[in-house]
Protein backbone atom coordinates (compact mmCIF):
# COMPACT_ATOMS: atom_id res chain seq x y z
CA UNK A 1 0.00 0.00 0.00
CA UNK A 2 1.12 3.26 -0.94
CA UNK A 3 1.74 6.40 1.85
CA UNK A 4 -1.07 8.61 0.04
CA UNK A 5 -3.34 5.98 0.20
CA UNK A 6 -2.41 4.95 3.99
CA UNK A 7 -2.59 8.62 4.43
CA UNK A 8 -6.19 9.11 3.03
CA UNK A 9 -7.70 6.27 5.15
CA UNK A 10 -6.48 7.63 8.03
CA UNK A 11 -8.36 10.80 7.30
CA UNK A 12 -11.37 9.20 6.50
CA UNK A 13 -11.45 7.24 10.23
CA UNK A 14 -10.74 10.65 11.42
CA UNK A 15 -13.57 12.35 10.20
CA UNK A 16 -15.67 9.20 10.97
CA UNK A 17 -14.64 9.54 14.86
CA UNK A 18 -15.21 13.62 14.48
CA UNK A 19 -18.91 12.96 13.34
CA UNK A 20 -20.35 11.71 16.86
CA UNK A 21 -18.30 14.00 19.01
CA UNK A 22 -19.77 16.91 16.78
CA UNK A 23 -23.90 15.42 16.92
CA UNK A 24 -23.06 15.06 20.99
CA UNK A 25 -22.11 18.36 20.74
CA UNK A 26 -24.83 19.88 18.69
CA UNK A 27 -27.53 17.97 21.03
CA UNK A 28 -25.71 19.55 24.48
CA UNK A 29 -26.49 23.00 22.82
CA UNK A 30 -29.91 22.46 21.83
CA UNK A 31 -30.79 20.71 25.23
CA UNK A 32 -29.32 23.51 26.88
CA UNK A 33 -30.75 26.35 24.99
CA UNK A 34 -34.41 24.23 25.62
CA UNK A 35 -33.60 23.94 29.05
CA UNK A 36 -33.31 28.16 29.19
CA UNK A 37 -36.24 28.40 27.48
CA UNK A 38 -38.07 25.91 29.73
CA UNK A 39 -36.38 27.88 32.91
CA UNK A 40 -37.72 31.63 31.62
CA UNK A 41 -41.46 30.35 30.69
CA UNK A 42 -41.32 28.86 34.47
CA UNK A 43 -39.86 31.82 35.62
CA UNK A 44 -42.19 34.59 33.56
CA UNK A 45 -45.10 31.76 35.01
CA UNK A 46 -44.36 32.31 38.10
CA UNK A 47 -44.13 36.10 38.76
CA UNK A 48 -47.26 36.17 36.69
CA UNK A 49 -48.81 33.39 39.47
CA UNK A 50 -47.59 35.76 42.06
CA UNK A 51 -48.77 38.75 40.45
CA UNK A 52 -52.11 37.16 39.96
CA UNK A 53 -52.52 36.26 43.89
CA UNK A 54 -51.07 39.64 44.86
CA UNK A 55 -54.11 41.17 43.00
CA UNK A 56 -56.44 38.72 44.67
CA UNK A 57 -55.22 39.32 47.87
CA UNK A 58 -55.44 43.47 47.09
CA UNK A 59 -59.56 42.66 46.62
CA UNK A 60 -60.45 41.50 49.68
CA UNK A 61 -59.17 44.44 51.23
CA UNK A 62 -60.43 47.26 48.96
CA UNK A 63 -63.91 45.14 49.38
CA UNK A 64 -63.90 46.19 52.89
CA UNK A 65 -62.65 49.45 52.27
CA UNK A 66 -65.96 49.91 50.31
CA UNK A 67 -68.00 49.05 52.94
CA UNK A 68 -66.35 51.66 55.24
CA UNK A 69 -66.94 54.00 52.85
CA UNK A 70 -70.67 53.28 52.41
CA UNK A 71 -71.22 53.92 56.12
CA UNK A 72 -68.90 56.81 55.74
CA UNK A 73 -71.19 58.10 53.14
CA UNK A 74 -74.21 57.07 54.75
CA UNK A 75 -73.74 59.54 57.44
CA UNK A 76 -72.72 62.32 55.38
CA UNK A 77 -75.94 62.07 53.19
CA UNK A 78 -77.81 61.64 56.37
CA UNK A 79 -76.64 65.05 57.90
CA UNK A 80 -77.29 66.88 54.60
CA UNK A 81 -78.88 70.17 55.07
CA UNK A 82 -80.29 73.08 53.50
CA UNK A 83 -76.75 74.75 53.80
CA UNK A 84 -74.94 72.25 51.47
CA UNK A 85 -77.71 72.62 48.92
CA UNK A 86 -76.98 75.57 47.47
CA UNK A 87 -77.94 75.57 43.56
CA UNK A 88 -76.94 71.88 42.80
CA UNK A 89 -80.05 70.52 41.29
CA UNK A 90 -78.48 66.59 42.50
CA UNK A 91 -77.85 68.09 46.38
CA UNK A 92 -81.91 69.23 46.40
CA UNK A 93 -82.67 65.69 44.65
CA UNK A 94 -80.19 64.28 47.52
CA UNK A 95 -81.25 66.18 50.41
CA UNK A 96 -85.12 65.39 49.49
CA UNK A 97 -84.23 61.66 49.62
CA UNK A 98 -81.39 61.96 52.01
CA UNK A 99 -82.48 59.05 54.28
CA UNK A 100 -83.03 56.85 51.69
CA UNK A 101 -79.95 57.25 49.90
CA UNK A 102 -78.64 56.80 53.87
CA UNK A 103 -80.28 53.45 54.18
CA UNK A 104 -79.39 51.75 50.94
CA UNK A 105 -75.63 52.90 51.46
CA UNK A 106 -75.98 50.61 54.60
CA UNK A 107 -77.26 48.23 52.89
CA UNK A 108 -74.73 48.51 49.87
CA UNK A 109 -72.29 48.39 52.39
CA UNK A 110 -73.75 44.73 53.38
CA UNK A 111 -72.97 43.73 49.82
CA UNK A 112 -69.41 44.60 50.15
CA UNK A 113 -68.76 43.07 53.41
CA UNK A 114 -70.21 39.99 52.18
CA UNK A 115 -67.72 40.04 49.38
CA UNK A 116 -64.62 40.51 50.88
CA UNK A 117 -65.16 37.25 52.82
CA UNK A 118 -65.97 35.73 50.01
CA UNK A 119 -62.39 36.55 47.97
CA UNK A 120 -60.52 36.00 50.84
CA UNK A 121 -61.72 32.12 50.97
CA UNK A 122 -61.30 32.39 47.22
CA UNK A 123 -57.59 33.60 47.48
CA UNK A 124 -57.08 31.03 50.23
CA UNK A 125 -55.34 34.15 52.14
CA UNK A 126 -56.99 34.99 55.49
CA UNK A 127 -54.48 37.43 57.83
CA UNK A 128 -55.26 38.91 60.89
CA UNK A 129 -54.67 42.13 59.02
CA UNK A 130 -57.70 41.81 56.91
CA UNK A 131 -60.04 40.43 59.61
CA UNK A 132 -59.46 43.72 61.85
CA UNK A 133 -59.47 45.85 58.85
CA UNK A 134 -62.92 44.25 58.26
CA UNK A 135 -64.12 44.65 61.93
CA UNK A 136 -63.12 48.43 61.96
CA UNK A 137 -65.11 48.77 58.57
CA UNK A 138 -68.36 47.09 60.30
CA UNK A 139 -68.14 49.44 63.02
CA UNK A 140 -68.61 52.43 60.92
CA UNK A 141 -70.77 50.85 58.80
CA UNK A 142 -73.11 48.92 61.08
CA UNK A 143 -72.27 50.60 64.07
CA UNK A 144 -72.08 54.01 63.95
CA UNK A 145 -74.07 54.20 60.41
CA UNK A 146 -77.23 52.87 61.55
CA UNK A 147 -77.84 54.85 64.95
CA UNK A 148 -76.59 58.49 63.23
CA UNK A 149 -78.98 57.69 60.62
CA UNK A 150 -81.79 56.79 63.35
CA UNK A 151 -80.88 60.20 65.07
CA UNK A 152 -80.92 62.07 62.37
CA UNK A 153 -84.66 60.94 61.18
CA UNK A 154 -85.95 61.63 64.94
CA UNK A 155 -84.41 64.75 64.87
CA UNK A 156 -85.59 65.69 61.19
CA UNK A 157 -89.74 63.93 61.45
CA UNK A 158 -90.22 63.48 64.95
CA UNK A 159 -91.67 65.50 67.78
CA UNK A 160 -89.98 68.43 69.54
CA UNK A 161 -88.62 67.24 73.11
CA UNK A 162 -87.34 68.63 76.34
CA UNK A 163 -83.77 68.52 77.09
CA UNK A 164 -84.03 65.26 79.05
CA UNK A 165 -85.94 63.62 76.52
CA UNK A 166 -83.85 64.30 73.87
CA UNK A 167 -80.51 62.92 75.63
CA UNK A 168 -82.68 59.91 76.51
CA UNK A 169 -83.11 59.34 72.67
CA UNK A 170 -79.03 60.19 71.96
CA UNK A 171 -78.23 57.47 74.61
CA UNK A 172 -80.23 54.96 72.87
CA UNK A 173 -78.17 55.28 70.13
CA UNK A 174 -75.06 55.52 72.01
CA UNK A 175 -75.51 52.49 73.59
CA UNK A 176 -76.67 50.97 69.95
CA UNK A 177 -72.56 51.78 68.73
CA UNK A 178 -71.50 50.45 71.71
CA UNK A 179 -73.19 47.53 71.56
CA UNK A 180 -71.91 46.88 68.00
CA UNK A 181 -67.85 47.04 69.26
CA UNK A 182 -68.68 44.98 71.42
CA UNK A 183 -70.20 42.69 69.63
CA UNK A 184 -67.44 42.98 66.77
CA UNK A 185 -64.67 42.44 69.50
CA UNK A 186 -66.29 39.40 71.01
CA UNK A 187 -66.22 38.01 68.04
CA UNK A 188 -62.71 38.22 67.21
CA UNK A 189 -60.88 37.36 70.31
CA UNK A 190 -63.73 34.18 70.55
CA UNK A 191 -62.21 32.22 67.41
CA UNK A 192 -65.72 31.20 66.62
CA UNK A 193 -64.67 29.11 63.58
CA UNK A 194 -65.66 25.73 64.55
CA UNK A 195 -68.65 23.73 61.99
CA UNK A 196 -71.50 24.80 64.08
CA UNK A 197 -70.31 28.18 64.23
CA UNK A 198 -71.23 28.58 60.50
CA UNK A 199 -74.04 27.73 60.34
CA UNK A 200 -74.97 30.29 63.25
CA UNK A 201 -74.16 33.58 65.73
CA UNK A 202 -73.88 34.33 69.34
CA UNK A 203 -75.76 37.16 69.38
CA UNK A 204 -77.66 39.25 66.62
CA UNK A 205 -74.55 39.62 63.69
CA UNK A 206 -74.16 43.60 63.49
CA UNK A 207 -75.25 43.74 59.73
CA UNK A 208 -78.44 42.00 61.00
CA UNK A 209 -78.83 44.73 63.36
CA UNK A 210 -78.70 47.32 60.70
CA UNK A 211 -80.05 45.65 58.38
CA UNK A 212 -83.46 45.77 60.79
CA UNK A 213 -82.51 49.84 61.49
CA UNK A 214 -82.01 50.51 58.26
CA UNK A 215 -84.99 48.82 56.74
CA UNK A 216 -87.44 50.22 59.19
CA UNK A 217 -86.76 53.42 57.82
CA UNK A 218 -87.14 52.56 54.49
CA UNK A 219 -90.29 51.34 55.14
CA UNK A 220 -91.29 54.15 57.05
CA UNK A 221 -90.46 56.77 53.90
CA UNK A 222 -92.27 54.22 52.19
CA UNK A 223 -95.49 54.89 53.87
CA UNK A 224 -94.89 58.64 54.24
CA UNK A 225 -96.62 59.05 50.74
CA UNK A 226 -99.74 55.96 51.34
CA UNK A 227 -99.89 56.38 55.08
CA UNK A 228 -98.43 59.30 56.86
CA UNK A 229 -100.17 58.34 60.55
CA UNK A 230 -98.47 55.52 60.29
CA UNK A 231 -95.13 56.52 59.18
CA UNK A 232 -94.95 59.34 62.06
CA UNK A 233 -95.76 56.76 64.47
CA UNK A 234 -92.93 54.21 62.95
CA UNK A 235 -90.63 57.42 63.68
CA UNK A 236 -91.98 57.35 67.36
CA UNK A 237 -91.05 53.45 67.77
CA UNK A 238 -87.18 53.94 66.17
CA UNK A 239 -85.66 54.76 69.36
CA UNK A 240 -86.62 51.64 71.02
CA UNK A 241 -85.60 49.37 67.94
CA UNK A 242 -82.61 51.15 67.99
CA UNK A 243 -82.11 50.00 71.32
CA UNK A 244 -83.42 46.75 71.24
CA UNK A 245 -81.11 45.32 68.51
CA UNK A 246 -78.29 46.92 70.11
CA UNK A 247 -79.17 44.61 73.35
CA UNK A 248 -79.71 42.13 70.83
CA UNK A 249 -76.00 42.23 69.50
CA UNK A 250 -74.50 41.28 73.18
CA UNK A 251 -77.59 39.15 74.19
CA UNK A 252 -76.45 35.09 74.51
CA UNK A 253 -78.63 34.05 71.67
CA UNK A 254 -78.22 32.13 68.75
CA UNK A 255 -79.39 33.69 64.96
CA UNK A 256 -79.33 31.38 62.45
CA UNK A 257 -76.47 32.24 59.33
CA UNK A 258 -79.06 32.75 56.80
CA UNK A 259 -77.10 31.90 53.81
CA UNK A 260 -74.98 28.74 54.73
CA UNK A 261 -78.26 27.19 56.59
CA UNK A 262 -80.64 27.88 54.37
CA UNK A 263 -79.05 28.90 50.43
CA UNK A 264 -76.40 26.50 50.43
CA UNK A 265 -75.79 22.65 49.36
CA UNK A 266 -78.99 20.47 48.35
CA UNK A 267 -82.45 22.25 49.00
CA UNK A 268 -86.05 20.87 48.42
CA UNK A 269 -88.21 22.25 45.79
CA UNK A 270 -90.46 23.88 48.14
CA UNK A 271 -87.39 25.99 49.56
CA UNK A 272 -86.72 26.61 46.14
CA UNK A 273 -90.19 28.10 45.03
CA UNK A 274 -89.66 30.26 48.41
CA UNK A 275 -86.09 31.59 47.54
CA UNK A 276 -87.64 32.57 44.18
CA UNK A 277 -91.08 33.83 45.94
CA UNK A 278 -88.67 36.23 47.67
CA UNK A 279 -86.74 37.63 44.94
CA UNK A 280 -89.99 38.71 43.02
CA UNK A 281 -91.20 40.60 46.52
CA UNK A 282 -87.90 42.14 46.37
CA UNK A 283 -88.15 43.27 42.89
CA UNK A 284 -91.67 44.33 43.68
CA UNK A 285 -91.83 46.10 46.62
CA UNK A 286 -88.11 45.61 48.20
CA UNK A 287 -88.59 48.27 50.74
CA UNK A 288 -91.75 46.79 52.47
CA UNK A 289 -89.91 43.33 51.81
CA UNK A 290 -86.56 44.34 53.48
CA UNK A 291 -88.07 46.41 56.57
CA UNK A 292 -90.60 43.53 57.39
CA UNK A 293 -87.84 40.66 56.55
CA UNK A 294 -84.69 42.55 58.89
CA UNK A 295 -86.77 43.54 61.94
CA UNK A 296 -88.40 39.79 62.08
CA UNK A 297 -85.27 38.47 62.23
CA UNK A 298 -84.10 40.51 64.54
CA UNK A 299 -86.88 39.80 66.48
CA UNK A 300 -86.64 36.10 65.82
CA UNK A 301 -84.03 35.19 68.65
CA UNK A 302 -85.63 36.56 71.92
CA UNK A 303 -89.34 35.34 70.37
CA UNK A 304 -87.82 31.78 69.52
CA UNK A 305 -86.04 31.82 73.39
CA UNK A 306 -89.67 32.99 75.16
CA UNK A 307 -91.37 30.20 72.64
CA UNK A 308 -89.05 27.11 74.10
CA UNK A 309 -89.31 28.45 77.87
CA UNK A 310 -92.99 28.55 77.97
CA UNK A 311 -93.49 25.47 75.70
CA UNK A 312 -90.62 23.81 78.72
CA UNK A 313 -92.85 24.90 81.59
CA UNK A 314 -96.61 23.74 80.02
CA UNK A 315 -95.08 20.47 78.56
CA UNK A 316 -96.75 17.44 80.93
CA UNK A 317 -94.16 16.30 83.34
CA UNK A 318 -93.55 12.23 82.28
CA UNK A 319 -94.74 10.04 85.25
CA UNK A 320 -92.32 7.35 86.75
CA UNK A 321 -92.47 3.46 85.01
CA UNK A 322 -94.26 1.16 87.78
CA UNK A 323 -91.72 -1.00 89.30
CA UNK A 324 -92.39 -4.76 87.75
Amino acid sequence: MSIEAKDEGERMKDERGREPALDSSFSLHRSSLESRREHRRLRMRRHGRRAYIRSVYFLPSIATLGNAICGFGAMYVAGFDDINVGQDPWAKLLLQNKFLAAAYLVFIAMIFDALDGRLARFARHTTDFGGQLDSLADVVSFGAAPAYIALQLFKSEGPTLPFFWSRLIWAMGAVYFSCAAIRLARFNVSNEHGEQHHFSFLGLPSPGAAGAVVGFILLQQELKESAPQLARMCVYVLPALVLITGLLMVADIRYPHIVNRYLRGRRSIARLIAGVTVILLLVIAHRYVLGIGCVVYALQGPMSVAYAKIRHRTAPATAPSPLA
